[in-house]
């Protein structure tokens, strides 16, 4: 990549990003399957060149001017932003990135998802609410893709890739929150085969704007007579504007804009609440199969908050290395009459961004790699790779969403207290970061949501094959740093934690008790989350080392393992702190009487 995009903004480290791609996750290999093989690191560069530049050249420049200006509703009901924020979605839409992944003979650049999503990361540094009505929009179009009739893909997705239509999900209701089973929105059949839709839709990203010609809704709702619970539930396409047989926008469809919610970050997006009052919809597959059908737009959502969370906390960790090397104030202890140093020299601001780095480069790290799992699961060469790949990204989807939610938003208040009072001030990025950042703890399901998920249906999945398979890969990246000296320690403690977990687990399996076994699934949620990203930090570590097993020693590959021994000295600790919780089976927030909160 450019190395001097670094230079203009920081956003992320391109040099970190080329080993993540090249030197840890070989994206080059996958050149050499048949559906990448048009494809070069050339190309794949170009594609990251292109991402970069539009995030410093049409996402940063309105970065801040979007949240101090938020989006209003006009006098006709409908939702207005910045002419910079359609300026920003045009280009991410003229550039083809948003359906990067997509077949070129579907309109698409035919890129690997490890591509597609490390420029996506570019974007999300950059301005993450602007970039969000082009996820959803992707997600929306791939679960038409695969769900949808030819009529359908022809007269949604064709213009959400052609750039003209967005995209969104509609789960939430303002009473059921995150308990889908819970919807009461109602879809009645149609003699013409289209159903009628009422109800309210809560918390919808991109639910109305003007930056698009139509607005294509993704809606659950359920039919006259459907089993109760998320058994019951189907999926609609429910446009804002009705599409004509030529793709032309046709009357405005009863999907009308109550409100717009008021967030404490991503103010330069809207997050709307619909009212549908009998709105034209399509069904989507068959009846009472749409939550499973919504998953894999969920699924692919939530690695994408898991990747935003990083990019958000990547910039911050950038503009607090470079403000602490700028900004002098105070004097060492050694010397407390010399002149005052720049901060980094602290050594408690050198723990903060050596802290900042651990958790965003794991992050990053992490969600790349799953991203490359998503490769390996669509392309690997036999079906066995396929399957185990697809399976462990399952397994490990709770924790790519979950893990950067929490630590890279850590990283992002680490970078509030590096600038000191500054930090608090708007003249400075990093308080917005934070805000922006901590909405991924409850974007997409809320963590302790993911850890019920983690512990109950991930673990026992496929009679355990997925963690199992994690296990065997822990193992064989521990194996490896056995023989290089200064990682052997890491090996030893990474092997510790691993057993620890699986010790954990069957306690935990072993209770009889439902309840009490998942009481506490947000502690396994963290614990065996650090246990994961200290593996990839040992396997990242790994890659700094030349064939002949010597380390390589330019200041990059240095950080590299600097970063790896912070993880595992003040990090992977942790890790133990929750399995010993939950190997005692704690009972405290089960038995809590409520009254005395």
């Amino acid at each position: 990549m450019k190395q001097n995009i670094a230079a203009q903004t920081p956003l992320l480290n391109p040099r970190d990003v080329d080993f993540l791609l090249y030197e840890w996750l070989n994206a080059e290999e996958l050149t050499k399957r048949d559906v990448f093989a048009d494809h070069s690191k050339e190309t794949f560069d170009a594609a990251l060149d292109l991402a970069a530049d539009i995030a410093v050249q049409k996402l940063s420049n309105h970065y801040k001017d979007a949240d101090a200006n938020e989006p209003t509703i006009q006098p006709d009901g409908t939702a207005k932003t910045l002419p910079a924020t359609k300026a920003g979605l045009d280009a991410i839409a003229a550039s083809g990135l948003t359906f990067g992944e997509l077949p070129a003979e579907e309109g698409g650049i035919g890129l690997p998802s490890l591509i597609s999503k490390a420029a996506f990361a570019w974007m999300q540094a950059a301005n993450v609410s602007t970039t969000v009505y082009s996820g959803l929009t992707l997600g929306n179009g791939n679960v038409i893709r695969s769900f949808g009739t030819d009529e359908q893909k022809r007269l949604f997705l064709e213009p959400m890739i052609e750039g003209r239509f967005t995209g969104t999900m509609c789960l939430s209701e303002p009473d059921a929150g995150s308990a889908l089973a819970d919807i009461s929105a109602k879809a009645e059949p149609r003699e013409d085969g289209s159903y009628a839709i009422t109800g309210t839709k809560m918390w919808i990203t991109g639910g109305d704007h003007e930056m698009s010609e139509n607005i294509v809704h993704l809606v659950l709702a359920k039919v006259p007579g459907a089993p109760d619970g998320v058994k019951g539930i189907s999926l609609f396409i429910v446009p804002k504007y009705l599409v004509n047989d030529d793709q032309s926008v046709g009357e405005r469809n009863a999907v009308t804009l109550v409100s717009l919610n008021h967030k404490m970050g991503n103010k330069g997006t809207t997050n709307c609440l619909l009212s549908l009052d009998g709105a034209t919809g399509y069904l989507v597959g068959t009846e009472n199969r749409g939550l499973v059908q919504m998953f894999q737009m969920m699924n692919e959502a939530r690695v994408a908050v898991g990747l935003a969370s990083s990019a958000i906390g990547y910039t911050g960790y950038l503009q607090s290395l470079e403000y602490a090397k700028t900004r002098v104030q105070g004097r060492p202890v050694t010397a407390p009459t010399g002149p005052q140093v720049p901060i980094i020299e602290h050594p408690d601001v050198r723990r903060m961004l050596l802290a900042q780095k651990s958790y965003v480069e794991g992050g990053l790290a992490l969600a790349l790699f799953g991203a490359r799992l998503v490769d390996d699961a669509d392309t690997a060469p036999s079906e066995e790779e396929r399957t185990a790949a697809g399976q462990l990204l399952d397994f490990l989807t709770p924790i790519i969403k979950s893990w950067p939610s929490e630590w890279a938003t850590k990283a992002n208040d680490y970078a509030i207290q590096i600038h000191g009072g500054y930090g608090y001030t708007r003249e400075f990025n990093v308080e917005q970061l934070y805000r922006d950042n901590r909405l991924n703890a409850i974007h997409e399901g809320a963590k302790a949501i993911h850890g019920l998920d983690l512990l109950g249906r991930k673990v026992p999945q496929h009679g355990g094959a997925a963690f199992g398979a994690l296990l065997g890969r822990i193992e064989a990246t521990a194996a490896r740093a056995d023989k290089v000296d200064e990682l052997a320690p890491h090996a030893t403690a990474l092997r510790t934690a691993a057993q620890r977990a699986v010790e954990v687990t069957m306690a935990l399996g072993g209770t009889g008790d439902p309840a009490l076994s998942l009481a506490n699934a947000t502690s396994y949620l963290d614990g065996l989350g650090h246990v994961v990203v200290a593996w990839l930090w040992l396997d990242q570590a790994l890659a700094t080392y030349a064939e002949d097993g010597t380390a390589r020693e330019d200041a990059f590959y240095r950080g590299k393992r600097a970063a790896t021994q912070y993880f595992f000295v003040y990090e992977l600790p942790k890790a133990h702190t929750e399995f010993d919780l939950l190997a005692a089976l704690d009972r405290t927030t089960l038995d809590l009487d409520t009254s005395v909160l």
